[in-house]
């Protein structure tokens, strides 16, 4: 029995315009885009080994290859780019924006990936880390305020979420009809972790309001400080109430068993695997 479609005909009517051409090229046409990306969708909705895919999606090595190629030039990327800029010219898409983490166990099959041969911008450690409960990764994102992912930043499981917080803010780019990309959100929520000094100053500094509560310890430091420990942070706990927008947003990611548990030696193909659920999820609105 084949297995359901990864995207419907309204979603693929919307991205297949944002594809590379399939015109002949050395070594004769790409295959079918959408036969391609169906099964490349199958192993990261089902965790498939790609050995195992069945014989109805056709080669597993050219959908692998097809994967890794349009991670390295950034094709994956540039479609869901282009999926979120469609989404704000017609008034969907929400500037409220959420931030967030989440920990990924990475499979025994995730490790190992070799130093040379590895896409430009992998990281050495390839956003793999080791802790007592073994190999991890965290991803930290972004979400509108209507539970879909804006930007991804992988690092290793270990890694702490507000060093990560400014490379997430720079990944948050929404091309325009006229301009420049729009990089701003209008308000920013995120959870007690994201309550430094920088942060806060870093989106004063762009004009981002900050929905972001104090811990205890924070503030009983300001209180011992007395007139020297500045005023409090602003805070409106009812604003507050929507950052669970970003954790739906990662509920919606990991009904994804690909990355739900990362089986992809490199951080580059994972952040793929990332794009490609996103893809499912902006196309379907």
């Amino acid at each position: 029995m084949a297995a359901r479609p990864f995207l419907s005909d309204a979603q693929w009517a919307r991205i297949e315009p944002l594809l590379p051409d399939r015109s002949p090229r050395r070594g004769g046409r790409w295959r079918d885009h959408r036969e391609v990306i169906d099964a490349i969708a199958f192993k990261y909705r089902t965790g498939t080994p790609w050995m195992d895919l069945p014989e109805h999606f056709g080669s597993c090595k050219g959908a692998h290859n097809r994967l890794r190629k349009w991670a390295a030039d950034g094709t994956w990327e540039k479609v869901f780019t282009a999926l979120l800029a469609r989404a704000d010219a017609e008034g969907d898409l929400d500037w409220v924006v959420a931030v967030d983490s989440t920990i990924v166990r990475a499979h025994q099959h995730a490790a190992g990936a070799r130093p040379k041969g590895a896409p430009a911008g992998e990281p050495d450690d390839h956003a793999l880390g080791r802790s007592r409960g073994g190999l991890t990764t965290k991803i930290h994102l972004a979400a509108d305020g209507r539970c879909r992912p804006l930007a991804f930043v992988v690092t290793p499981g270990q890694a702490g979420d507000a060093p990560a917080f400014e490379h997430v803010m720079a990944r948050i780019r929404v091309p325009q009809p006229i301009g420049r990309p729009r990089t701003r959100p209008d308000t920013i929520l995120g959870d007690k972790a994201y309550s430094s000094r920088a942060i806060r100053s870093h989106l004063r500094r762009r004009g981002i309001r900050a929905v972001i509560p104090q811990p205890a310890d924070q503030a009983a430091n300001r209180k011992r400080l007395g007139s020297r420990g500045g005023r409090p942070p602003t805070f409106d706990r009812q604003a507050y109430k929507q950052r669970n927008t970003v954790e739906r947003a990662i509920n919606k990611i990991k009904q994804w068993r690909g990355p739900a548990t990362r089986y992809d030696k490199t951080a580059t193909i994972y952040l793929a695997g990332l794009h490609l659920a996103a893809i499912h999820i902006w196309s379907a609105r």
